[in-house]
């Protein structure tokens, strides 16, 4: 879901979730009663599939925003009022109760516990309450691998504890639709893969060991099938620069396809073969076809749009036309709505925003 999590730092989208303990002696979490935002805006042209468009936020870097099972809240990452890096939000489905629910360092990738009232999202502050360090920018466009571990908290933020205690890169986490599984990324064992766990952190199973990254995984919606991004390396030489970068907990994220697996990790199957960076993957509702964001028409560009693909490969299709970037989607639980970050409509550069649709 995030950095190497589902999110290709948006702001940079040219190429493309600490404490032991419940944290009570933290601060109270921030709150808002600002009227929600709920700006219509108009849909671009050619994208047939969105009515009624609304902005649900306004300023900073806004991203995967994922809805709660019984679709009243949503959390999400954000940079808004000026933070130096993601913290994470919980808002109502109508962008109002906005909380911020995370107790400093960076975070990512959050997600609802059965029955909406607590959730879990990867974070760094057991590491360093301040944001983590850039990565050096003449390494170029890379993705800094940060410390995250994944932590439960109630949506009020209160009564937070750590679920994983790795160390190292531990995110991307999302819940099967049984409420017993999370599906997440680590690189625990040395190489980025996918691995699955019990709701309370038990029986944790490692489901990819191809060496090269392995990410943004999420059931569907049977919960009998797992898609994620994936970039393995058939050249020596480019494999070890991969694994020398990781080394350094960096990775280059200028290449990814989708893959799609059994919730066992059994039969993994390539299902785009498009080139250049796809991610973001999710499903549609009756679980035939895989919604995603790609800039395959041109790689090397900050246009990243939505794409639904059939889990064989066929019948791309094209639900956005922005000329900016347009990632992570997910569907409401009723399906009838669709929820993803846009630099469209920004007011600064890097802007991104949250965006809703009913779905046509």
């Amino acid at each position: 879901m995030s950095t190497p999590t589902h999110r290709i730092s948006v702001a940079a989208a040219m190429l493309a979730a600490s404490m032991m303990a419940a944290c009570s002696s933290q601060p109270a979490p921030a709150s808002s009663s600002a009227q929600p935002l709920r700006r219509p805006i108009a849909a671009s042209e050619g994208e047939a599939h969105l009515a009624n468009l609304l902005q649900l936020t306004d300023g900073g870097e806004n991203a995967e925003a994922y809805f709660s099972a019984d679709g009243k809240y949503i959390t999400f990452q954000s940079t808004r009022d000026g933070r130096a890096c993601d913290q994470q939000y919980v808002m109502r489905a109508d962008g109002s109760e906005l909380t911020k629910v995370s107790r400093g360092g960076k975070t990512t990738c959050g997600w609802f516990l059965p029955g909406s009232k607590r959730l879990f999202f990867g974070a760094t502050h057991h590491a360093d309450t301040a944001c983590p360090v850039k990565p050096d920018p003449s390494a170029g466009y890379v993705w800094g691998i940060d410390p995250y571990d994944i932590y439960t908290t109630d949506i009020d933020g209160k009564n937070m504890k750590r679920l994983t205690n790795y160390g190292v890169y531990t995110a991307e986490g999302v819940l099967s639709p049984d409420g017993k599984r999370i599906v997440f990324t680590s690189l625990k064992d040395g190489d980025l893969d996918i691995y699955t766990m019990n709701v309370d952190g038990t029986n944790v199973k490692r489901l990819t060991t191809t060496p090269g990254y392995d990410g943004g995984p999420w059931w569907s919606p049977d919960g009998t099938k797992i898609v994620y991004r994936a970039w393995h390396y058939d050249n020596p030489a480019e494999l070890k620069a991969y694994q020398d970068l990781l080394a350094k907990r960096m990775i280059r994220p200028n290449r990814m396809e989708l893959f799609v697996m059994n919730a066992d990790g059994s039969n993994q199957t390539q299902i785009t073969k498009l080139g250049g960076a796809n991610f973001g993957p999710s499903w549609t509702p009756d679980g035939r076809h895989i919604i995603f964001s790609s800039n395959h028409k041109n790689p090397r560009s900050r246009n990243f749009d939505l794409y639904t693909v059939a889990l064989d490969g066929s019948d791309l299709t094209q639900i956005t036309t922005n000329p900016e970037f347009d990632g992570f989607p997910m569907f409401s639980p009723d399906g009838k709505k669709l929820i993803f970050a846009s630099n469209r409509g920004a007011t600064k550069e890097g802007e991104t925003n949250l965006f809703v649709a009913e779905w046509k």
